[in-house]
């Protein structure tokens, strides 16, 4: 299966946040992740609309916004006007899960929902049809740099493969958090198809090395 690599710009100088992002670009990213944190749903704080939209004007690479927000569903114009290609909202933090991304998907954007680590899969048994990726938080969100959960590799297998029991099969599933060369084949092996990563990417010895050891290259 062939894989997409979306850098978090989590891991990035946020002095340079343009050039960073111009850099991703050039050296073959698929995606560029951005991750938003409002202090509430996880314990950091991080960027709104604003620093999306100035992204916007640094890469033609699709935005892959992570809301880890309280109540997204307030902020899914404003982001997808800001130029949010695929948005993503936690399980755990909607009120009506199936509204929100059918919502997300009427702006235009496609619709993304992320699992922590302790959440069941189960919880994505009546929203299946209503998603374009599944985020599988492979460490609990908030902070980069954390240690990967193995466990997670099993929650995206599970997925996988009731995807496939409900012909779905193109659904992405994304993987976040603790992502590096020594995992990523694993990851894909159960059926990832997104790989997310920080710290490997920009502490690797270029920006291309660190996305091309996730392809297995």
């Amino acid at each position: 299966m062939f894989v997409q690599i979306a850098p978090s710009i989590l891991a990035a100088d946020f002095s340079a946040l343009g050039r960073a992002v111009e850099d991703l670009t050039t050296a073959g990213a698929d995606l560029i992740h951005v991750d938003v944190m409002d202090g509430h749903f996880v314990p950091n704080l991080t960027i709104g609309p604003p620093i999306v939209a100035a992204l916007r004007e640094h890469t033609s690479l699709p935005l892959d916004v992570h809301l880890m927000i309280e109540e997204p569903e307030r902020s899914i114009e404003a982001y997808r006007k800001a130029g949010a290609d695929i948005l993503t909202v936690h399980a755990e933090a909607c009120r009506h899960l199936n509204r929100t991304l059918a919502h997300i998907r009427e702006t235009g954007a496609e619709a993304g929902v992320a699992l922590n680590p302790a959440t069941s899969e189960q919880a994505l048994q009546y929203v299946y049809d209503l998603v374009d990726l599944i985020l599988v938080m492979s460490v609990n969100p908030g902070f980069g740099g954390q240690s990967f959960i193995g466990s997670s590799v099993n929650k995206v297998a599970q997925i996988r493969r009731r995807l496939s029991e409900l012909g779905r099969r193109s659904v992405r599933i994304e993987v976040d958090g603790g992502v590096t060369s020594l995992n990523a084949a694993t990851l894909v092996s159960a059926g990832a198809s997104v790989l997310v990563a920080g710290s490997h990417i920009f502490n690797a010895p270029s920006l291309g090395e660190g996305i091309r050891s996730l392809r297995g290259k």
